[in-house]
């Protein structure tokens, strides 16, 4: 009788936490909602790609060296890596809707001053204002997990996801005809705009998300130790190449990463409110999955620095296309949308046999996108081909990563879970620049009074990317099994307060 008394209050117990959570999730309308955060995440992704046909122009415009003008992809790549854990944290602790609108202020502030800039530094600090919005890519993702049911979570996340695909895919394109057409201004008064439009559309159809830990407190000296750590590692993994791999400026940079990085970690495991819980990024399908992340990170971004190149090389050297900027960027289009159609496949891969296959599928695909590279590397119509087999896997992988960060952390860490798993996606693609850049600097010949990376170099760097799925293929299958069940664990509701 005492056994049939507890199962009984048990049960009671059970169906309560189900009637308060029920009763604090908000009216969702589905195919809207992922609409907008998708809009969000594709626009916060173009940032990324406008500039990369002003790229040849940047020291003529703003009277600098090539040197100097590479702040303005830099500037980005910093604000958005230093920007994104923190406001995934701000996220946790005040909402993510909010801090979605709060992100989307820098955006806007950062396109008008780029595109009023008439010097180089306006236009620096623009970009990097513009970097910060890249935070509501993870903070969108994190939200869909108080929005969405269940059931219904893997395809919204999946679909979500693929928008940073789109927007690097849309962005070449748009920007090399804006550029070509009109003035550069243009592309970010565009910017602009489309900034706005998120804001409007986030503040009438993205509806207030929970706060689970309304208790906690900011981590500002954690955040201050990631930022200075980030930005050291970051900016010697970039400026390498220019400053020179063993001078004293590099150098310094990475003791200072190593330095100031173990006394993040030490204070973060110390604190009781910690801007990133190294408890729950030690749990063994967290730690892999950023793990692999790295490593899908490396490979993505491998093909966006050569596929270009080659389609755009001069016909002379033997293997370029002598493609335009334009039409390189209407070659690799294609592949933003086969990630987006992909996604949707994956995300129901993922709901019946659990993210992990996705994942550890994805890096396969892959590898055998860069791995086909090796026969298909002589026109436009083979490394279109190339394009869209490794943008289909890397739907699948970035469809799959948060569904396995998210069904291992409590909602309280949704966001900062996420934001540092993009995080590690960030660190993955400023190795890989660094990485190729070394090779096809080093595998060059003279071509016409020009440097230019030979044909085995762009094969070598198409052969290392392989070799970063492979490993992240590796990495994955160290992910713990488990139990295919709806994608986020059911936890007992806590006191919600709404913003």
């Amino acid at each position: 009788m005492q056994l049939v008394r507890i199962v009984n209050d048990s049960l009671l117990y059970t169906n309560k936490e189900k009637r308060v959570e029920s009763s604090t999730q908000p009216d969702v309308r589905p195919g809207g909602l992922v609409g907008v955060l998708a809009f969000a995440g594709i626009v916060a992704a173009l940032m990324q790609t406008i500039v990369v046909p002003l790229i040849g122009d940047l020291p003529k415009l703003f009277n600098t060296s090539a040197s100097n003008a590479s702040w303005v992809i830099t500037a980005t790549l910093l604000a958005g890596a230093v920007a994104t854990p923190i406001t995934g944290r701000l996220g946790d602790l005040y909402g993510k809707r909010k801090m979605i609108l709060i992100c989307s202020i820098p955006l806007i502030a950062g396109s008008v001053v780029a595109a009023t800039a008439s010097s180089l530094m306006p236009m620096v600090i623009g970009r990097g204002l513009q970097g910060i919005g890249v935070g509501m890519i993870p903070l969108g993702i994190s939200a869909l997990r108080d929005l969405f049911p269940p059931e219904k979570l893997h395809s919204a996340i999946a679909l979500m996801s693929s928008s940073m695909g789109i927007g690097g895919a849309l962005g070449l394109p748009m920007a090399a005809a804006v550029a070509e057409h009109t003035s550069w201004r243009v592309l970010f008064w565009g910017s602009a705009v489309l900034s706005v439009a998120i804001a409007v559309l986030i503040w009438f159809f993205v509806p207030t998300t929970p706060v689970h830990n309304p208790g906690g407190r900011f981590d500002l000296i954690g955040a201050l130790g990631l930022g200075v750590g980030l930005i050291s590692l970051l900016l010697g993994v970039s400026k390498g190449g220019d400053w020179g791999w063993t001078s004293g400026s590099i150098l310094g940079l990475f003791a200072t990463t190593i330095i100031v990085l173990a006394a993040w970690g030490w204070w973060e495991l110390s604190t009781d409110d910690p801007l990133v819980d190294l408890r729950i990024a030690a749990r063994p399908q967290v730690l892999f999955t950023n793990g692999a992340s790295i490593a899908v990170g490396f490979a993505m971004y491998a093909q966006a620095l050569i596929l270009p190149q080659l389609l755009q090389l001069p016909e002379a050297t033997g293997y370029g296309m002598g493609q335009s900027m334009l039409a390189m960027g209407l070659w690799m289009l294609p592949g933003g949308f086969v990630m987006m159609t992909v996604s949707v496949a994956g995300a129901k891969l993922s709901a019946s046999r659990g993210p992990k296959i996705t994942l550890l599928l994805g890096t396969l695909v892959i590898a055998a996108g860069y791995g086909s590279s090796m026969f298909l590397m002589g026109t436009p119509w083979g490394l279109l081909i190339v394009t869209c087999i490794c943008n289909a896997g890397i739907g699948l992988a970035y469809g799959s990563m948060p569904a396995l960060i998210m069904g291992a952390v409590p909602p309280s860490a949704t966001g900062s879970a996420n934001s540092f798993n993009t995080l590690m996606r960030s660190v993955g693609t400023s190795i890989s620049a660094a990485v190729v850049g070394v090779v096809l600097a080093q595998m060059s010949m003279d071509f016409g009074g020009h440097t230019l990376p030979t044909e085995a170099g762009f094969r070598t760097g198409l052969l290392i990317a392989c070799g970063a799925a492979l490993f992240a293929a590796a990495i994955t299958t160290l992910i713990p099994a488990r139990k295919v069940n709806p994608p986020v664990e059911m936890v007992a509701p806590q006191p919600v307060a709404k913003v």
